[in-house]
């Protein structure tokens, strides 16, 4: 694929130079139609579709509205303008020698609004049956954030996770998580994640800034609908039709990136390039190629997971800068600690140095490659058949138990798919490779362990330890002479033997490899993360209209399947015995799920009442069918009002890494749920929760450093009833009941909208980790004193984080508010609140925690004015979201309250058909992070130039 790119550049260009000669020959006896479209003040309107009916040829309005279609159609004729958020019109032309001047109203600017997500068919949006909001191609034009992607982050509803430049995820409703595999990103219909990686890799393989037409977001469960990811919400992006949007296009954007940390300011760059023809009524195609570098913001919190209080509370002198235990949330090794008891009879918990995340990666430059063609047929009987390719490689970075540094990831979709007015065919294959992408933490261990195995490390600290303390020195200044002394000869960050030694590492696939000394010859563990899978789904809806007269009847069906290259650390091949399994290669792993739904809708008392009922059923291999209904009505009056109900019971089937992984991350093994992975390994059922094995370590030194002289076997007896067995099940799929409410409303002869909804939503078996230790002898349900023994030392026991149900309910409940208000001569107010809250049954010992990882308060206002002087306009917004607790597996921790403003001015000169973008995205330069090991958030400041149908045809 490496290759593909030139060649598709290459070919772009051909097409360029020979379009001209094409269209000419094809347009013998042609002329040319020209006009302006204009909005009800007279401005004119950029972005609009202008279509001859009946045929392919057509246009889009430049910066200053203007329009130019050369055609061989016989007069009269009528032309279709359409412009998202303008009422669509239809204008007969009788000759070609007058400007057409035509112009477009916005009375009917929401009530005519349409989305097709909520009901996988086209519906005015405020007759949606639930929640959802839309940003059409003027609004994602004037954004003041840095990219139309980041403009999803200021929707009602909508919480956005930056994880880097190249990397943001998008959730609502709770239960965030960087790498978000509850929400369903759609681009054009096709799902946007990478098979292994389980997550949407945001907009890294999604359209640019110049092929996007609108993104509709539905907050809450679509699983009635969408089945299995969509249980959180889901978005879709629908690009631009070539057949309705030709010309060529060209974007350029340089800006400067604050990355902090005595970084400063880098540069930052980003080109696309759009093109598109249609040849005649039959034949259309388009290329887009867009390139993107930075430098990424920095993850560098030195916040500690294990604090002195907690590590040795017995000792206020290693506190600080001189805990020995030290788990700073981006360094990594770190959290390898050891009991040692020392020459004074005192025991202390210690942990190996570990090294910074910023040594480890180096060069924070990312990188993103993006490239789609489609080439689309007309057919008789209203057919569109297309075929499109979307390429796209990235560097980045994101998290899951781990930090995951990405370096050339490339993602390739291959979709065909059959368009009707009644009915949708869709099939699609994702193909992944993670390059030379690598695990931080796996890559830190093995680096301490290439140096020193832990066992000669803690010896010699103790060694150094006991020596210091004899030279009378104190305890804090004892302790780092030991440490010095263990880590003499150790690999140091910024050296040519610390950056060998580094590749070498990143360059090895089995993490699984522990060397005991430092030398060269000896083979190293590694850190590589080699992913090569893939996904194929096929899907279709057909609306029965043609056949069913008393109601609007919807059905549909889809069958997905992955395939799973083992790669020997996040997937294995199960069928090896277990010292065989960290191997690549082997027996693919498949795993797929078909489903089905029907949808009917009806409407009574002339339209005013809209109700709708659907029924889903999904079957997996690994689990029994499950049905999810959705009741929902809508109800209008003088379709200024609107509200509306529903219900819906839905289920999530375990993901791909929830039920399949096996992966070694640095002394704890990430496993995925299903029975048969656990098979003689015991996390079930013999294993302690891994939070009681602190706290029983906590309470062994304690009870050792108040009783001089005890022995180390009697304090862990003394204590051992502070051990909690786990007790825990295979996975089961996750089951949610939500109830909304919402209400819609065009007032003040259009100037005002009004959006409210509401929601709570209950789940059951509520899907998450828990982190246990298993010994490697003994029965921790009837334990001696060497099961003991083995949890005061985690070279004698494994630690397993256990994809798992919870045992309680939990739920949660919330609503948003939005408003939008015309003040003032295109002077527009908007703004919206969000709140979400949730409820957990305390009444169980439930060990998984959930996660909720959401503010209860966060807030978008907005004012802007697209036309404040001729051809001049500017958007600003400001956010804000409270503090929050953050809890998943990576670590637990406050995500302080912030608050940013982003603002643009853009300036049109619709001779040159270009426009001038100047903006930033978090204007003051705010410093803040949104999730506990993620990145440093600082100001981005850009300046863009877009040429829109540079090239006219004549």
């Amino acid at each position: 694929m490496q290759h593909f790119l030139p060649i598709l550049i290459r070919y772009f260009f051909i097409m360029l130079v020979l379009s001209p000669t094409f269209v000419q020959a094809q347009l013998n006896g042609s002329y040319v139609i020209q006009g302006n479209i204009t909005d009800d003040h007279g401005i004119g309107l950029p972005g609009a579709s202008v279509q001859i009916k009946g045929t392919s040829f057509g246009a889009q309005t430049d910066t200053s509205g203007h329009f130019d279609i050369t055609t061989n159609t016989k007069f009269p004729l009528r032309l279709v303008i359409r412009l998202i958020g303008y009422q669509p019109q239809e204008f007969e032309v009788k000759n070609s020698t007058s400007k057409l001047a035509i112009q477009l109203f916005t009375q009917s600017l929401l009530v005519n609004e349409v989305v097709v997500s909520a009901s996988r068919q086209q519906e005015k949006l405020l007759r949606s049956p639930v929640a959802i909001e839309k940003l059409d191609i003027r609004a994602l034009k004037e954004t003041p954030s840095s990219t139309f992607y980041d403009a999803l982050g200021n929707l009602k509803g909508v919480q956005m996770t930056t994880a880097g430049l190249t990397f943001k995820v998008f959730n609502t409703r709770g239960f965030n998580v960087p790498n978000n595999f509850r929400f369903m990103q759609l681009v054009d219909g096709v799902d946007n994640q990478a098979a292994t990686l389980g997550v949407p890799l945001g907009n890294a393989i999604g359209p640019t800034e110049l092929d996007i037409l609108s993104v509709e977001v539905t907050p809450g469960a679509s699983s009635a609908l969408y089945g299995m990811n969509a249980i959180n919400g889901m978005s879709n992006l629908v690009t631009k039709n070539p057949f309705l949007y030709q010309g060529v296009s060209v974007y350029q954007k340089i800006a400067v990136n604050h990355v902090g940390d005595g970084g400063g300011a880098k540069p930052l760059t980003e080109t696309a390039i759009r093109y598109a023809q249609a040849y005649n009524k039959w034949f259309a195609w388009k290329i887009n190629l867009s390139y993107m570098q930075g430098t990424d913001w920095y993850a560098d919190s030195h916040d500690d997971f294990n604090p002195q209080s907690k590590a040795n509370p017995d000792f206020p002198a290693l506190s600080g800068e001189n805990n020995i235990a030290n788990d700073a949330w981006n360094k990594y090794a770190d959290q390898t600690n050891k009991l040692i008891v020392a020459a004074d009879k005192h025991a202390y918990r210690v942990g190996r140095t570990g090294y910074w995340e910023k040594d480890l990666v180096g060069d924070y430059t990312v990188k993103n490659k993006k490239a789609d063609v489609s080439f689309n047929f007309r057919l008789p009987h209203q057919l569109e058949l297309s075929y499109a390719y979307r390429y796209g490689q990235m560097d980045g970075f994101f998290q899951r138990g781990n930090r995951i540094g990405l370096r050339g990831v490339e993602v390739q979709n291959h979709k065909l798919e059959l368009v009707h007015p009644d009915f949708t065919i869709r099939s699609y294959v994702s193909i992944e490779n993670t390059g030379n992408s690598y695990n931080m933490n796996p890559l830190a261990d093995n680096l301490e362990k290439s140096f020193k195995s832990d066992d000669v490390w803690f010896k010699d600290y103790t060694t150094g330890l006991n020596k210091a303390l004899g030279d009378k020195l104190d305890i804090a200044a004892a302790h780092r002479a030991a440490r010095a002394f263990a880590d003499a000869g150790r690999w140091t960050p910024g050296t040519p033997a610390f950056d060998a030694q580094v590749a070498k590492i990143k360059g090895v696939n089995d993490w699984d490899i522990y060397p005991t000394s430092k030398d060269p010859s000896n083979t190293t563990g590694g850190a590589a993360l080699l992913q090569m899978s893939r996904f194929y789904h096929t899907e279709g809806t057909w609306n029965l209209r043609k056949y069913i007269r008393f109601a609007d009847v919807l059905v549909g069906a889809d069958y997905r399947t992955y395939e799973i290259i083992p790669d020997g650390n996040n997937f294995v091949d199960f069928t090896r015995a277990l010292d065989k399994r960290n191997q690549s290669g082997g027996k693919h792993i498949w795993y797929g799920k078909t489903g089905g739904f029907v949808q009917v809708s009806k409407t009574f008392f002339n339209d005013a009442l809209k109700l709708t009922g659907s029924l889903r059923y999904d079957k997996n291999e690994q689990f029994e069918g499950k049905i999810n209904p959705r009741i929902a009505a809508v109800y209008s009056i003088k379709d200024k009002h609107n509200f509306r109900v529903s219900w819906q019971n839905g289920f999530r089937f375990p993901s791909l890494f929830e039920a399949y992984s096996f992966v070694n991350n640095g002394q704890v093994r990430r496993v995925g749920g299903l029975a048969f992975i656990e098979e003689g390994l015991g996390y079930f059922k013999n294993s302690y929760l891994t939070s009681s094995v602190d706290a029983f370590n906590t309470a062994v030194i304690k009870t050792i450093n108040a009783e001089p002289g005890i022995s180390q076997a009697d304090a862990a007896a003394k204590n051992a009833g502070v051990l909690k067995v786990a007790n825990l099940n295979p996975i089961v799929p996750e089951q949610i009941t939500a109830f909304e409410a919402g209400y819609k409303a065009v007032l003040l002869n259009n100037r005002l909208f009004i959006d409210v909804d509401g929601y709570y939503s209950s789940y059951k078996n509520f899907i998450g980790q828990v982190e246990v230790s298993v010994p490697k002898t003994g029965d921790v349900n009837h334990p001696d004193a060497s099961v003991l023994d083995q949890m005061l030392d985690k070279k004698k026991l494994n630690r397993y984080r256990v994809w798992t149900n919870s045992t309680s309910t939990v739920n949660n409940y919330g609503f948003a508010v939005a408003v939008t208000y015309d003040i003032y001569k295109n002077f527009t107010l908007s703004g919206n609140a969000n709140y979400n809250k949730l409820e957990q049954d305390k009444t169980k010992d439930d060990a998984l925690i959930p996660g909720f990882n959401t503010p209860r308060w966060f807030t978008n206002l907005s004012i802007g004015n697209r036309n404040v002087l001729p051809n001049l306009g500017f958007n600003v917004v400001w956010h804000w979201q409270e503090r929050f607790y953050w809890q998943n597996l990576f670590g637990n921790g406050d995500v302080p309250a912030y608050s940013t403003v982003d603002a643009q001015v853009t300036y049109r000169v619709p001779k040159l058909k270009t426009s001038f973008k100047l903006g930033a995205s978090n204007l003051f330069n705010t410093a803040y992070f949104q999730y506990v090991g993620g990145p440093t958030i600082r100001g981005l400041y850009y300046f863009t130039v877009t040429y829109d149908n540079v090239f006219k045809r004549k």
